[in-house]
């Protein structure tokens, strides 16, 4: 047995084996392939194993002379021979798929096939042809192909193209001309026809607007540092105001607890 060389089981959720010069009837190994082509593995291993205890025939459909018939089917017969050396070689595949990291259980088989191989004859004075095949398989993990990418409709393409363009066009900002880019009108007449309007052309185009207003404004604005910085002093500052607001209330209290013992004498009076 081989492990096929081909590139796309590289890549793609496949394995394969191959089974050369299989000492085997071709006739049955068709049959075989035939009854087990696009089944699981699992299903085909159990079939392969009542095959060869002889608890179940292989219907043949192809090749019926002199083949009578079994129960439950019309015409079969108990290949072991051949059903022993394919249920070695789906082992073999089954191996294959899980050295590829597939998951054995989900197993299809989506080629079977026997092909005759070339017959050697043997030696002696009565030379006599041998049985030889070659039997094929590829199997594919259930499941691992992803879904087909529906192509979306051409009327549907359209309209989001067109949606696309539109908001695009929103987005984009609208120049509005500016008092400066307005022309005036001429109250008086030109007569001279060879006027070059070169410079009043010049004098009507408008020039762009200047950063240093929006660097002025940037430079202006405070910093978060800067009001931090501010806001500490402005506390200092009230805390300072409220210090000296209690020490004068303090020191008014006292003079008049002190002038309603008669420890002061009123302005007004002299001794």
């Amino acid at each position: 047995m081989a492990t096929t060389k081909n590139p796309k089981m590289e890549t793609g959720h496949l394995a394969a084996a191959k089974a050369l010069n299989l000492p085997v009837s071709t006739k049955h190994c068709i049959e075989i392939c035939d009854s087990l082509r696009y089944k699981d593995v699992s299903y085909a291993k159990k079939f392969l194993e009542e095959v060869v205890g002889l608890k179940r025939a292989v219907p043949f459909r192809k090749y019926v002379m002199n083949t009578g018939h079994k129960k439950g089917m019309s015409t079969g017969r108990y290949p072991t021979k051949a059903a022993s050396e394919i249920l070695k070689l789906l082992k073999s595949v089954e191996a294959n798929a899980h050295f590829k990291g597939l998951n054995t259980g989900s197993l299809k088989i989506t080629k079977l096939i026997a092909n005759r191989a070339p017959i050697p004859f043997g030696g002696g004075r009565h030379r006599t042809k041998t049985k030889r095949t070659h039997v094929e398989v590829e199997v594919k993990e259930r499941g691992a192909a992803g879904k087909k990418k529906v192509a979306e409709p051409v009327a549907q393409k359209k309209k989001e193209t067109v949606h696309a363009e539109t908001a695009a066009k929103q987005d984009s900002p609208v120049h509005k001309p500016t008092p400066e880019h307005v022309h005036t009108k001429h109250d008086h007449k030109h007569d001279d026809h060879n006027h070059d309007h070169a410079d009043d052309h010049k004098s009507h185009t408008s020039t762009p607007a200047k950063p240093a207003v929006k660097t002025k404004m940037a430079a202006e604005e405070p910093s978060s540092a800067e009001l931090l910085r501010r806001a500490q002093q402005k506390a200092a500052d009230l805390k300072q105001q409220e210090k000296q607001r209690k020490e004068t209330e303090q020191v008014s209290n006292l003079y008049e607890e002190l002038q309603k013992k008669g420890s002061l004498r009123s302005a007004g009076v002299r001794k």
